[in-house]
């Protein structure tokens, strides 16, 4: 097996074998894993060319509904939550979308951004409803139809949610090799070329838009059941702009990158919060700066370019002795 598949196999390895040893990783991978889903659906917008900065408003809206389900039902269960938070992310997914497709580049973004403060906005002024900015708490649910103590919940809840993401970055690897991928990235290079083959641009990033709306609620759902609780900050401008943060931390427009950008800002968030709290922001700002500059392609093209340095190392290698018996 080529060296370049056996560091992520160990890692994903590693990643599922720590909480066994260390409890407490298990809440910090799962917060972790559900953002890199969030993520996932910046990444199916910019293989289109478009970045959008409101896209918290799936994140936010699929968490609620999860969280109006479980105080409805007394807690709820957890797969009935998904499937109704996500459900709720793709039908204002289709209603944003339905407008927002209309539009590119910074029209796209600042149109999400205007849509997902809007929500932002009614979720702290509607404190009957949604608890304000206390937020409202999500009771630990059911799995289907069985209750678990919080040990359990947890650990069910990390290795669910771990099969999960592996899942859906496979379906979405897919889908961006798929001909309606490949569209994506033509709206991207030129969009005038796609309209004169007959295929409906806005219709194409319509599709990709629900998916990456679908992807987010998804992500949100996971982020409520592991907190506990959902707040306005959900939907704050902060929540979208930290998902387009770890997409380009981990690499623009790579499946891989969403979760290893965001594990790697978790991690760092969580440490640099605890041994510098006034000054972690700058530490993560330092930290993307420094991607920017000297590593535009984020983690995975500095880790792809490291494994073809090696492979262009070891075939050289392999090729001086053939060289010599000739």
């Amino acid at each position: 097996m080529p060296l370049r598949f056996v560091l992520p196999l160990i890692l994903l390895a590693v990643i599922a074998l720590l909480p066994l040893g260390v409890p407490w990783a298990k809440v910090v991978l799962s917060l972790a894993m559900a953002k890199g889903l969030a993520v996932l659906g910046i990444v199916v917008l910019l293989r289109a060319g478009q970045v959008s900065f409101g896209h918290a408003l799936f994140f936010a809206v699929a968490a609620y509904a999860a969280a109006f389900l479980g105080k409805a039902f007394a807690g709820g269960e957890l797969v009935s939550m998904i499937f109704f938070g996500v459900s709720a992310s793709l039908a204002v997914g289709l209603i944003v979308g339905l407008f927002v497709v209309r539009y590119r580049y910074i029209f796209f973004g600042m149109l999400n951004l205007a849509f997902s403060m809007i929500l932002f906005s009614v979720l702290e002024k509607f404190y009957h409803l949604t608890g304000g900015s206390d937020g409202m708490q999500v009771a630990r649910p059911s799995v289907l139809g069985i209750m678990l103590e919080r040990e359990g919940f947890e650990i069910l809840l990390f290795y669910a949610t771990l099969v999960i993401c592996i899942v859906i970055a496979w379906c979405v690897q897919r889908y961006l090799s798929s001909p309606i991928g490949h569209m994506m990235q033509t709206i991207k290079t030129n969009e005038t070329r796609l309209e004169y083959l007959g295929v409906s641009a806005r219709t194409t990033l319509l599709v990709g838009y629900l998916i990456s709306a679908g992807l987010c609620g998804l992500g949100g759902v996971l982020m409520a059941v592991a907190q506990g609780i959902v707040t306005p900050d959900y939907a704050w401008w902060i929540r979208s702009g930290e998902l387009v943060f770890i997409a380009i931390l981990g690499g623009a427009g790579s499946v891989a990158g969403a979760f290893v950008g965001a594990l790697i800002y978790e991690v760092v968030r969580t440490y640099a919060a605890a041994f510098a709290a006034d000054v972690w922001q700058m530490v993560l700002g330092i930290f993307l700066l420094a991607i920017i500059l000297y590593a535009s392609r984020g983690l995975v093209g500095l880790y792809t370019d490291l494994m073809d340095r090696l492979q262009g190392r070891g075939a050289s290698a392999d090729a001086q002795p053939r060289e010599a018996l000739k």
